[in-house]
């Protein structure tokens, strides 16, 4: 949530150690992906077509869910996601060297919350994603692996439009254990970690605005109404 040029040079400063392969809706006419050529690596583009289908539908169970939870119809937020305007990413976090964590020279991921409606992220075993404790601010605790789970976390879009009745998480990503080196010129490594996050967006053009139920005499709107493309813009433009 920060967007004063001063304020994003500051956060700049200490550099993320990670790698990406970013993917979305396959019949996105609006941005395209990208696709590892076939030849290069067999499978690749089939699997991780069919993988953001599978999330989609998880998308939907989870859409519904929060839905009935509001007070609203079920298919409430299902209509504001009709476009699968969502984002795959493949994340690497390679072995860094501790000392370089340690000083502050290097970061996985600092503290931030995602940007859509909300996010399912998977991940592996090694670790390292915390989670700030809701009741005390700046205490973050272990998400550890759990076979068979995944992660969801609300998102600001979906903050905004509650009028701050679901928060979106703040998390981030600490070094995973160790691996021990026979190398000991080269400094004690982190181990690397991979994780899979699925970013749930609203349809591009879809204003939103305060949900019923959530204002009142006693309880003004907090936000503006504002169009999804507008928001992710806003977001995408001060991150990158």
């Amino acid at each position: 949530m920060v967007f004063d040029k001063e304020g994003i040079a500051q956060q700049r400063k200490v550099p993320d150690v990670k790698e990406s392969f970013e993917l979305g809706n396959p019949n996105d006419e609006v941005m395209a992906n990208i696709w590892v050529p076939d030849e290069v690596l067999p499978g690749f583009r089939e699997f991780f077509t069919n993988f953001f289908e599978t999330c989609y539908g998880i998308e939907q169970l989870m859409l519904k869910l929060i839905a009935k939870g509001m007070g609203l119809d079920e298919g409430f937020f299902l209509d504001y996601h009709k476009e699968k305007t969502n984002q795959c990413r493949l994340l690497h976090y390679p072995a860094v060297e501790e000392e370089l964590l340690r000083v502050g020279k290097a970061e996985r991921i600092a503290a931030h919350s995602d940007f859509g409606t909300m996010t399912v992220l998977f991940q592996d075993e090694v670790g390292g994603l915390e989670v700030e404790d809701i009741h005390e601010k700046g205490k973050f605790n272990p998400a550890p692996y759990i076979p068979g789970t995944a992660v969801v976390n609300i998102g600001d879009l979906l903050m905004r439009w509650s009028n701050d009745e679901l928060k979106s998480t703040l998390h981030r990503v600490r070094a995973p254990p160790l691996v021990e080196t026979d190398d000991k010129s080269a400094g004690r490594m982190t181990r690397p970690r991979y994780s899979i996050p699925y970013f749930i967006s609203p349809d591009r053009d879809r204003l939103i605005e305060c949900l019923p139920g959530c204002f009142g005499p006693d309880r003004p709107k907090k936000y503006e109404p504002i169009t999804s493309r507008d928001y992710i813009a806003m977001r995408m433009n001060a991150t990158y």
